[in-house]
Parts: structure tokens; sequence; C-alpha cells
């Protein structure tokens, strides 16, 4: 293959971009930001802004922000801020400078100051009503405030004194002088700072006026030396105002370019949706498993790693759309296929019986720790003559194609020994509570010399042997496809899952008793699970990350056949 037939790296729109806005020079480097506001905990959307602008970043050696758009302090808190900077660490990113908005609060009230005396800005004296009702709609243009004819100077006063602390909240709000009757309502007259006594988490009690965002984050951006400012689709109708404040300020003006937000299906990542979740008891908080943030995917045992992997992989595009969770999940599974060592437990145990196993007899058998890494080689398991299996692992009576243990029939027990079912013991209900099976000696796996074959092969664990664990099988919170779609009277409440989270009692090989905090593991045949911080000495908690195959889409398109 000659040069010219090799394959090009494909780029998305953005590199693209900003390839090109580098080779015409209109920008000498790559310089970009992550730039939340510390009011919640981060969820998965932001990973994947956080991948983007950070990965730009590295891509291109230039370097990336992270600054806190604290400009609500009735919202924010010092606990977001120490979160925020805590998950972009786990995700594997380290930010070049750290910035607050209100670094900037001194530098915006000087260029607040030379708008309003180039008549680009003026003291409004409408409460938040009235400047709604003066807006007006996306049909009809608005009309021009009472007070938007202020001369410079009275502006000039107006706005020191709304400083100063000379009026109550929201008696006053300062206000770009742009166009009442444009068709982006962005732009008929943006407000840009607002009276609000609220104590703020690093500047105190200096400021009771606080700056907007549209206005703060163009400007931030800018004395940042920023060129590439990376926002959601929802900011798309911002970048005219974004470009206004630049251009009649004269400064720095970084390039703003829009990406589709991540939506994924069966979650809802909205931060009101989440708040309400957590405040009403729905969840057991922001970093319960089943929670879309950050800390919730961390606590139910994803990977940085899966995390970025995800993200690289469904990349970024210009329009809006769904991508199927199961993409998520198979990215953990894949993940912690190579990385998870393999260990056996019973979760809904029923009792085996080998009734030819010599009475009290205990031995060894070898099991391989992860088939897909010949390096983490194997241990030794205790088996015995009384085990316990999975009840769906044993029908009495059994289709034909139940290839796993049933009355009359045979199945190999893994890392273990061909087993032949020839009775059952019932409780007074008729139900089956203990299988009675009979072992072929020279059936033992690694070193089988009979020449039978057997189709089943099920896990198990020596009741004599195995530790109690609590399980917790986490599934996904939601049980539809789009839970922001809701019938009249209805709320997204309404489709939460009642199977989310099942607490169960399960046994496992005894080493897992002494599991690490945050230990991962397959249990075989069952799925991916992780020690979770409740753990105690006497009793490990076990997390279920995801199940070994995509089980939600196998009973959906049973639905749809049956």
């Amino acid at each position: 293959m000659t040069e010219s037939q090799e394959p090009r790296e494909s780029k998305n729109f953005i590199e693209q971009a900003i390839e090109s806005d580098l080779a015409s020079g209109r920008f000498d480097g790559v310089f970009t930001r992550f730039p939340p506001e510390p009011n919640g905990y981060l969820h998965i959307g932001h990973a994947k802004s956080i991948c983007l602008n950070f990965g730009l970043a590295k891509k291109y050696g230039g370097t990336c922000n992270l600054r806190f758009d604290d400009t609500n302090p009735a919202k924010e808190d010092v606990e977001y801020v120490d979160s925020i900077m805590d998950d972009i660490r786990w995700l594997g990113f380290q930010w070049d400078n750290l910035h607050y908005a209100s670094d900037y609060f001194d530098q915006l009230f000087q260029w607040a100051e030379k708008l309003i005396r180039e008549g680009h800005a003026y003291v409004c004296d409408l409460n938040a009503d009235e400047t709604r009702q003066y807006r007006g709609t996306l049909t009809e243009p608005g009309r021009n405030s009472p007070h938007r004819d202020r001369s410079p100077e009275e502006n000039l006063k107006l706005f020191h004194a709304m400083r100063d602390g000379e009026f109550p909240d929201g008696a006053k709000t300062l206000r770009a002088k742009i166009d009442m009757a444009s068709p982006n309502i962005n732009l008929r007259d943006p407000v840009m700072y607002r009276i609000m006594r609220a104590h703020h988490h690093r500047t105190g009690d200096k400021w009771c006026i606080y700056p907007m965002y549209d206005w703060t984050h163009g400007q931030s951006d800018s004395i940042e030396g920023i060129t590439f400012s990376n926002c959601t689709l929802e900011f798309e109708n911002h970048r005219p105002l974004y470009d206004w404040y630049c251009e009649k300020l004269g400064i720095h003006h970084p390039r703003q370019i829009e990406f589709a937000k991540l939506k994924l299906s069966t979650l809802l990542i909205g931060k009101r949706h989440m708040l309400r979740m957590v405040k009403e008891g729905l969840v057991d908080g922001w970093d319960d498993p089943r929670m879309p943030t950050i800390r919730g995917y961390r606590r139910r045992g994803y990977t940085p790693e899966s995390i970025r992997n995800f993200c690289s992989e469904i990349g970024v595009a210009k329009f809006p759309g769904t991508i199927d969770i199961v993409r998520l999940e198979n990215s953990i599974r894949e993940h912690l296929n190579r990385l998870a060592p393999r260990r056996m437990a019973v979760l809904d145990p029923l009792k085996l019986t080998i009734t030819n196993w010599p009475a009290g007899h205990v031995e060894t058998t070898e099991a391989v720790n992860n088939p897909g890494d010949p390096e983490s080689g194997s241990r030794e398991m205790a088996f015995s003559g009384s085990l316990w299996i999975e009840q769906d692992d044993f029908r009495e009576e059994a289709p034909r194609k139940f290839f796993r243990l049933k009355k009359g029939g045979s199945v190999r027990l893994r890392a273990g020994y061909i087993i032949d079912c020839h009775d059952v013991v019932k409780d007074d209900d008729g139900n089956v509570i203990e299988v009675l099976c009979t072992y072929d000696p020279e059936t033992k796996s690694g070193e089988d010399t009979s020449g039978r074959k057997v189709k089943g092969t099920i896990h198990w664990v020596s009741a004599d042997h195995a530790k109690e664990v609590e399980v917790r099988l986490y599934d996904r919170l939601f049980a539809v496809e789009d839970p922001s779609v809701c019938a009249e009277g209805q709320t997204f409440v309404d489709h939460l899952n009642p199977d989310s989270l099942k607490v169960i009692t399960g046994y496992v090989e005894p080493e897992l008793a002494n599991a690490e905090i945050g230990d991962r593991v397959q249990f075989e045949r069952l799925g991916y699970f992780i020690v979770d911080i409740d753990s105690t000495p006497e009793k490990r908690v076990f997390n279920r990350i995801v199940t070994l195959r995509d089980t939600w889409g196998k009973m959906e398109a049973k639905g749809k056949t049956n």
C-alpha cells in the first residue's frame, strides 16, 4: 500500500474546525476548558464533555482548564467543588489550571461599566415577571423597557448603587442594550446582573450583585485565552450573544462550537430529576449505584477506563439522538472480562447432596482464575458431598433443550465431577428443597478418564465451606426507554423500575469473605460484582455491576414475540 492509499484518520466536526482554524492562523493553539457550576454532582453526560475537552487539549498539545461557574451562590457549595474535582481525577484527567468565575468578578464589573459608558447597557427597574412580559414570544417581538433610554451617567450611578447594596433583591437589573425585536430571544436585552444577597463560598459577602451565566461565560473564556469553547446544543442560540459581548468589548474572541448532549436510553440525567429522587428517598443518595452520577457509577463498580472508552466510541455529534444504554453496559463488560478474576457464588441456593460421596471427605479441585488471562493462574476450591447450586439450574421436569440438571439427567460441576440426579426431597408444599445425586469419580475436571460427555455445566459452592454475604442486585432505575415521556397525570416517577434493587443473601467461595472494598470479580455465569463500602469485617456486601449479557434486550425481544 502506497502512502497515498493509507487509510486516513477519521476526524469529528470539532476536530475539523480546530484544524481549519489552526491552519488559517485564527488561533495558534488549542486551549479548552471544562466549566461546571458547583451546584450538584457530575453525571454521565458531564463525562462526555470532560473526555472531549481534556482529550482535545491532549491531542493537539494544548491545555484544558477546570473553571467553576460559581455565579449563583444560593445553589452552590464547596461540597460540590470538592466532589467535581475528585470525579475528574477519578476519570483519569488533570486540569492544567484551576479557575473560578468569581476570580473575574472585578474585571466583569469593569467591563460592564465600559458597556454602560458606551451606551450598550442600562439599569432596568422591571421585575422578573414584567421583564418576561416585555420580552415577547417566539412569534411576537418584545417591547423596549421604559428605562432603556437612561443616560450612561444615570446608569453608571444606579449600577454603582446596586453594587453598594442600596436596593433590595430583585429591584433592578443591568441589561445589555441590543435588539428587542430580534428573532433570537437571547438578544432581547438580556440581563447581565441581578441583585441577590447571598453568601458566596469564595467571595463571602463582598458582592450583593452577581453576573448572569451568559455575561460571565464568554468573558471568562476570553480572560483565560480559551480558543475553543465547546458547549452542548442548547447554547447554540446563545452564541450570537457570546460573540456580541466579545465584539463590543474588543477582547480576545474564542470560538464557540456546539455538540449534542449525551442522552442514554432509560436514563434521566437532569439535575432537577435527580434532586427530586434524592430528596424523596427514591434512591439512597447521590452515590446510589442506580444513579447516573459519576459517583453512582463509581460505587456501582464501573471503571474509569470503561467510561472513557464508551465516550470515545460514541464520539460527538451535531444533532441530538439517543444512545442505547447497552453500549455503556457493554463497555464495562468488555473491560471487566479482561480484568476481573472469576469466582463461584450461588445467589438462589438449592441444596445438592452427593449420596455416594465418602462421609466427611473433603478434597480440593483447581479452578481457572480468568480464562482470558493465562497469567492469572488458578486457585484451589474445597469440594465436598454437600453443595449449593442455583435454583434455576435444576428442574424436576425439564423441557427437551434444558441442558442443566434435571431428575434422571446428568451435568458437569464446573471444575468438579459429572453428577447424575436420581431423586429429590420436597417440603410439605411440594417444593424441591434438596437434590440427590451420585458422582462419577472418573470424571474430575482435568483428570477425566471416563470419556463421558454431557451438554451442561453448572457452578456450585461447598455448603460446608462457603461464606454468607449480602448481595445487592442492581438493575436499571427506569423500566421504560424514555422516562421523560409521560401520559397525562403521570411524572417520571411513575416509570421507576420496582425491581431496580433486590437485596439477597448469597454464598461465595471462602476467600471472598476477606475481599477488599472496591475489589471487582466475576461471579461465574451470573455477572460482575464489586465489594461495596457498606461491607464490614463480619459480612461483605457485593453490588452487581452488570450482568454477563444484555438480559433486558432479551426480555424486550421475548415480549415482542409473545
